[in-house]
């Protein structure tokens, strides 16, 4: 086969030294890139240049660069995680875009997702809508058998779907009203559909959605776009389901 051509790119990032400063975007000049690395490779890339031209690197997000952890993501030109549908930003590689191409790299853009640096922002509004709910009760000891509880197939399949979110905040930044209702939706529709999460499923509804409303998220307008930003494509009738989970437990909760 032969060989792709390597790529000289402009990179238009956004650069903001601290949460109190105030950010700009400034211009990069890459080249010979390798149309084979990947998106998270080419900003190492840019970082070593910088380095070596005195300049501060450019702060990102990443672990396991593997698609499974949930913690890179940036916007590039406008879509949370680039392009490529169902993949995340370090899962993108650079054969899907063309020499001379002008990328911009920003970060989540929400209120409730402040930039800490550059393209690096505070996601820790996740982690309490998670502590506020995102939990089952056990019982300490042996863990038990795994066919000791039988769960009907519909019902595992779409818990494992549900479960399958990453948590990276895509779609926030996908949707116009900054809202995390997908999110909590897959954490909250996981547990409902599962008979471990029975116990906690009423209050499970209404604490999680009362602290995504206290941390700033907006509300759901049914635009679809989180559904497409996410790189393990969650489907929005686990919204649906958090819905009939919340109006459940208030109407209880009246009683």
């Amino acid at each position: 086969m032969p060989a792709h051509k390597q790529l000289n790119l402009t990179l238009r990032v956004w650069r903001q030294p601290d949460a109190g400063s105030r950010g700009e975007f400034r211009d990069y000049k890459l080249y010979s890139v390798s149309p084979e690395m990947s998106f998270l490779e080419m900003l190492d890339v840019l970082n070593e240049q910088l380095l070596e031209e005195g300049e501060e690197p450019v702060a990102f997000d990443h672990d396991c660069r593997e698609g499974i952890c949930g913690t890179c993501g940036v916007v590039i030109n406008g879509q949370p995680h680039g392009p490529m549908q169902g993949t995340t930003t370090c899962q993108l590689h650079m054969r899907n875009f063309e020499d001379g191409d002008l990328i911009v790299i920003e970060p989540w853009r929400a209120s409730a997702f402040p930039v800490v640096r550059d393209l690096v922002v505070n996601r820790s509004a996740f982690d309490r809508i998670i502590q506020a709910g995102g939990y089952v009760s056990v019982r300490t000891g042996q863990a038990p058998d795994g066919n000791a509880i039988l769960v009907p197939s519909p019902d595992q399949a779409g818990a494992m779907d549900a479960a399958a979110c990453i948590g990276c905040g895509a779609c926030v930044a996908a949707c116009k009203n900054a809202s995390a209702m997908l999110f909590t939706a897959a954490k909250v529709s996981h547990l409902a559909q599962l008979p471990q999460g029975e116990p906690e499923r009423k209050q499970r509804a209404l604490q999680m959605i009362a602290t995504h409303d206290e941390e700033g998220f907006g509300a759901c307008t049914n635009t679809y776009e989180c559904e497409a930003a996410c790189p393990a494509e969650i489907s929005v009738s686990h919204i649906a389901r958090l819905n009939r989970e919340y109006s459940k437990a208030m109407l209880t909760a009246r009683q």
